[in-house]
């Protein structure tokens, strides 16, 4: 926090926090920020950028603010003008808040002069925005803040930042879950557990490291295949909808706390040369429906005439899934690590694609390969929309206390 002040460090340009998730590093970022802005600068204008505006004020300002107004910070938020006005030691500044989750966002930030700005989660932000942002600090002593979770090695940020800090005059430093002492062994234990593979490397090691093999490499027949238990308590189906690439429905059954995925009805149109219509879908899902209560149907959110064919017979109760695919992934992978999915021996389409869908590792960011995918589509919407509930998590707390003198 205290890097621009420090005399090996003083006169470098950017600071570059990356590593493990939760591991502290945003809210020191942030903090460190702006007592930096508010020590050295006044009446000045500086950028806050995050993926969106509401994920940098729900990550990021949120939670520093008032730990900022317990160190003697004045703020003066205005959220619907995408600014606020922060007054410390006799400085104020302006500090404005802008999203970076598109090509069209480098836009937004043009013209502006700036004192300095910090991009929380630049990995996720497309480079013409990061350079735009950059390229607005030209106001004398300005300096750029980075943090960022680690992606695959060849993603830019990595290659032109990261590997060379020496080079672009920026401090590098790398932060691990112990970094964070408000993370009790047992959350650290939990985050352990959460991830798997690459995403182990990456969100509890912070290493940048390339996606390969198997999504789901912790499934396992021996565990997850199992007979149904009985009546289920409730049921729910899923739907990855297709006309000429196959339509996957899945029919759920929770029992104790436990969805089994009793039955499923997987159509290929390639196979039979036979594209169906959305009424012949329809005829498919009330089949796999049979007598049972159905609480909801989970649809493929680009399905919109489907999705209007199932309102239009009236009896099911139809809602569009999350799509969200690495979030969803990472979902499912918890969830059958931790024993919430079973499946049944008859779902032979899904035990066929379990074995069969692998990460892309020519894709630019993090993505399974676009084949044999329907089934597990249709098991990541049911998940990421019955299975995901918010969690609450640990954040690292900062407490900085002044000297008699005020310092």
């Amino acid at each position: 926090m205290a890097w621009w002040k420090h005399p090996d460090t003083q006169n470098l340009d950017a600071v570059i926090c990356d590593g493990a998730v939760r591991s502290g590093k945003t809210t020191a970022l942030a903090i460190g920020f702006f007592l930096w802005a508010c020590s050295c600068f006044h009446q000045q204008s500086f950028a806050l950028c995050g993926k969106t505006r509401t994920a940098l004020r729900r990550n990021l300002l949120t939670p520093v603010f008032p730990q900022l107004k317990a160190l003697g910070f004045q703020i003066r938020d205005k959220p619907s003008y995408g600014y606020a006005d922060i007054s410390f030691s006799g400085h104020t500044n302006r500090f404005y808040c802008f999203g970076g989750k598109d090509e069209a966002s480098a836009s937004l930030i043009q013209g502006i002069t700036l004192a300095g700005v910090l991009l929380d989660e630049v990995a996720l932000m497309p480079r013409s925005f990061v350079d735009q942002a950059l390229a607005r600090c030209s106001v004398p002593g300005s300096k750029m803040w980075f943090s960022c979770n680690p992606d695959k090695p060849s993603h830019w940020f990595y290659r032109e930042w990261i590997l060379h800090a020496d080079e672009k005059h920026a401090l590098y430093l790398h932060f691990t879950m112990k970094d964070n002492l408000s993370l009790t062994p047992k959350i650290r234990q939990r985050y352990e557990r959460l991830y798997h593979g690459p995403f182990y490397q990456r969100y509890v090691l912070g290493q940048w490291v390339v996606s390969q093999g198997l999504v789901y490499p912790m499934f396992q027949p021996d565990i997850h295949i199992a007979e149904i238990p009985g009546t289920p308590e409730r049921c729910i189906i899923s739907c990855d909808y297709g006309t000429v690439n196959p339509a996957s429905f899945g029919l759920w059954g929770l029992f104790r706390g436990v969805w089994y995925r009793m039955r499923e009805s997987y159509y290929d149109a390639r196979k039979t040369g036979l594209p169906r219509t959305d009424e012949e879908h329809y005829a498919a899902l009330e089949q796999l429906a049979g007598n049972l209560h159905i609480e909801q149907v989970i649809a493929d959110p680009s399905a919109a005439s489907f999705i209007a064919c199932i309102r239009r017979h009236g009896r099911f109760p139809v809602v569009p899934a999350k799509n969200d695919v690495l979030t969803g992934i990472l979902r499912t992978a918890d969830a059958l690590r931790s024993g919430e999915l079973r499946f049944s021996e008859t779902c032979r389409d899904t035990l066929r694609e379990f074995t069969l869908y692998v990460w892309d590792e020519n894709a630019p960011k993090d993505a399974p390969v676009k084949e044999y995918d329907h089934a597990m589509d249709d098991i990541r919407y049911f998940v990421a929309t019955v299975l995901d509930t918010p969690q609450e998590d640990a954040f690292f707390a900062v407490s900085l206390r002044r000297n008699a003198a005020g310092a």
